[in-house]
């Protein structure tokens, strides 16, 4: 299948939660392409949405509305954009039935504006307009099979009938115009960053300050939800492989009634349900299931990766640790929200948005909200963390990020080896997740590694078992940092190809006896699913007087080998670690940025931000052999499944002047 690789992309409403998600994830994963915004930050929309893409050099912020016919056509020429990803709407339901005319200017007229301007400048190479599954209308409550994309449309509230308006425009221009045109029909989407009028982010917001979660009617409305990761996922597959002309529904076959996602919520705030829960008056016409046919976009190697109890933990970690992310939101936790459309600001301001221009629309969108009453403070995840290497260098920032984030923690006490040891620290501290940074790296080197066997055996097998087997036994997650000197280039991961060594690739190194024991028993640890396995290689920080730094080390040698490899800078990637940990993810993880970089790329990094005069020499893997005693793993990890969970990840280059250099400038 062709794949289309666009240049310059618009996105549209992507202050707003799903659009802020794909946005976020395409300026991340594909640096390569410039992201446009354009937003005219109504009331749920929020640059703070937009934040890990900030100071991203393939990013740019409009504030406008995209019912400015003279602003629209400007971005399209100036900033030669070839694909336009269409978000901006108006989007609750309940708004729509007090305020429809606003929704028609919104969601009929600004999609006009925007397919004439494809007319009129002749540049779209693609035009994904996104719309909703609600364009069907109800789906019969028996039905089987869900509604697929040639589905009738036949929507029952003016908020679906303007989406559907918007829908038979796009189409129009399509056949009229030749515009290269795709349309995606999704079902709800969840997760941070959503505005609180929609029912999760509302019931986990009432559920923090325990009032009571009110459901229309009486709670048996069916709808299916996706994990907003999984959405801009597939809208990432959608930009890349959909075909034109097609329509894709993004959807899942898991549905939940309303009033067992409120039960769901409840179970993990410990409230009853039975007193928890409240019935209030129903919507005007409230549709009772929307159910869609997901075989297309799955036959382009889509699927849904977030299971609902993950995604809704999730969810609710966002929302305690960010209760604040929208202000005031009092007049959205109503059973009833409306929101006014009239002139004015909102009630966001943009300094956390990097804006190069300001025109606003006409109108502005105010929230109503009545006066807040007093409201219990959120629930907080009690966390902390029992950390083993307390004098290693993982160890020690284990602890400074434990103080600075204000999550309890304590050293263990105990030796590695010696089960009673742990299990009298676990008994004693009570911790929620065990961190093991220790283990034998060797002294200054790995070479030591060589000359001490049983030493190295000892702490790096025997002692990494016994922890995670007590962890096991007392039902707790072990955090172990590993390494990814586990691997070498070889003939199906050459040098220079970017095709990097997965999580599941079996070790092929074993040219170090630190190696050899390391890969040793991450192959055992595997069979333990209390484990997350954390694989670490040529760890950086932006302390360069730390001589385990790898920049400090190779800035002192006299020579060093000029290869490029896989590496970790752990000002970014250890608050990852923490992250991990608060999300129980298991399994192994190649824990490097993306990537690769050479010494002697560093090298230079080093001369330019840190000393100009600095000068080095070369030499051979043959001429380094006659001064090592064991061979050195060069390698290229792939950390792809560590980018995906984590989008803001950077690559190692970027992140190597962010945190190791800037900080550092010298010159």
């Amino acid at each position: 299948m062709a794949s289309y690789k666009p240049k310059n992309i618009l996105i549209t409403g992507a202050a707003g939660f799903i659009a802020s998600h794909v946005a976020n994830r395409l300026v991340r994963n594909y640096p390569e392409y410039k992201i446009v915004i354009l937003d005219k930050l109504d009331y749920c929309s929020n640059t703070k949405n937009l934040l890990p893409s900030k100071l991203s050099p393939n990013f740019k912020f409009v504030k406008g509305d995209i019912e400015s016919a003279d602003l629209v056509n400007y971005l399209l020429i100036t900033e030669s954009i070839d694909t336009i990803m269409h978000f901006a709407a108006q989007t609750h339901v309940d708004n729509s039935f007090g305020n429809s005319f606003e929704f028609t200017k919104n969601n009929i007229y600004g999609t006009h504006v925007l397919l004439e301007a494809c007319k009129v400048t002749g540049q779209i190479r693609r035009f994904i307009h996104v719309s909703t599954d609600e364009v069907y209308g109800e789906t019969d409550e028996d039905a089987v099979v869900g509604n697929h994309e040639a589905s009738q449309l036949l929507p029952t509230n003016p908020y679906s009938a303007t989406k559907a308006g918007a829908e038979m425009l796009v189409m129009a221009y399509g056949r009229s115009y030749g515009l290269p045109v795709i349309t995606t029909r999704g079902n709800n989407v969840y997760g941070p960053n959503q505005f609180p009028e929609k029912l999760i982010p509302k019931f986990i917001l009432l559920a923090m300050r325990g009032k009571t979660l009110p459901i229309h009617g009486d709670g048996s409305n069916v709808r299916s939800y996706l994990y907003c990761e999984d959405v801009a996922e597939a809208f990432e597959v959608i930009l890349h492989k959909g075909e034109v002309g097609r329509v894709y529904n993004i959807g899942t076959k898991k549905e939940r009634r309303v009033i067992d996602v409120a039960r769901d919520i409840c179970k993990l705030f410990s409230m009853d349900p039975e007193t928890s829960i409240e019935f209030v008056e129903n919507r005007p016409f409230n549709d009772q299931r929307y159910f869609l046919d997901d075989q297309r976009l799955k036959n382009l190697g889509w699927s849904e990766r977030t299971v609902w109890e993950d995604g809704l933990k999730k969810t609710i970690e966002w929302y305690t640790q960010n209760p604040d992310w929208w202000g005031d939101v009092t007049g959205a936790l109503l059973p009833h929200p409306r929101m006014l459309m009239m002139p004015g600001s909102t009630h966001f301001d943009s300094e956390d948005g990097k804006e190069t221009s300001y025109v606003s629309g006409p109108n502005q969108t105010r929230m109503v909200v009545p006066t807040p009453k007093g409201g219990s403070s959120p629930q907080k995840q009690s966390l902390k963390f029992l950390i083993y290497g307390r004098t290693g260098w993982i160890g020690g920032l284990l602890g400074q990020l434990c103080e600075k984030q204000g999550i309890a923690f304590e050293y263990g006490k105990g030796r590695l080896e010696d089960r009673s040891s742990l299990n009298a620290d676990i008994q004693n501290i009570k911790p929620t997740h065990v961190f093991n940074a220790a283990g034998v790296t060797g002294r200054p080197n790995v070479d030591w590694c060589e000359s001490h066997k049983t030493e190295t055996i000892r702490a790096n097998v025997a002692g990494t078992l016994t922890l995670a087997d007590v962890c096991r036994d007392h039902g707790l997650l072990m955090m172990n940092f590993a390494t990814g000197c586990i691997f070498e280039y070889d003939a199906a991961h050459p040098q220079g190809s970017g095709i990097g060594f997965k999580e599941e690739d079996k070790p092929n190194f074993i040219g170090s006896f630190y190696s050899k024991t390391k890969a040793m028993v991450e192959e055992l640890l595997k069979e333990y699913d209390n484990v997350c396995t954390l694989r670490v290689r040529m760890p950086i920080s932006s302390d360069l007087n730390n001589p385990r730094n790898f920049i400090t080390k190779i800035s002192r040698y006299n020579k060093v080998v000029n290869i490029p490899n896989s590496m970790t800078v752990l000002d970014e990637l250890l608050p990852i670690s923490i992250e991990m940990a608060k999300k129980n993810l298991r399994g192994i993880w190649n824990f490097t940025n993306p990537g690769v970089v050479s010494h002697n790329e560093i090298l230079e990094m080093y001369k330019t931000y840190i000393d100009p005069k600095f000068k080095w020499e070369n030499f051979t893997l043959e001429e380094q052999a006659k001064v090592i005693v064991a061979p050195r793993s060069n390698n290229e990890m792939d950390a792809s499944k560590l980018k995906k969970e984590f989008p803001e990840l950077l690559s190692i280059k970027e992140s190597l002047i962010k945190y190791a250099f800037e900080p550092n400038r010298r010159t």
